[in-house]
């Protein structure tokens, strides 16, 4: 039988704003694909948070080039 106790549990993130996918993240932030995926592996998908994240980190983001977007 296992023990319970062991055993650990996922803790769930709470998502504060919109999602961002992983290709906006790294287009938006001129990061590439490899670095944006570890960010958004290791702070989830919350624009809040990695807008915040890239804010401490002094990156700005770009304008995006499709102003239909």
């Amino acid at each position: 039988m296992a023990d319970s106790a062991n055993q650990t549990v996922p803790t769930r993130r709470v998502l504060r704003g919109r999602p961002y996918s992983i290709s906006e993240f790294a287009r938006k932030y001129r990061l590439d694909e490899k670095e944006a995926k570890r960010l958004y592996e290791k702070f989830g998908p919350s624009a809040t948070e990695l807008d915040l994240l890239m804010a401490a980190k002094r990156k700005p983001p770009t304008l995006p080039l499709d102003f239909e977007a």
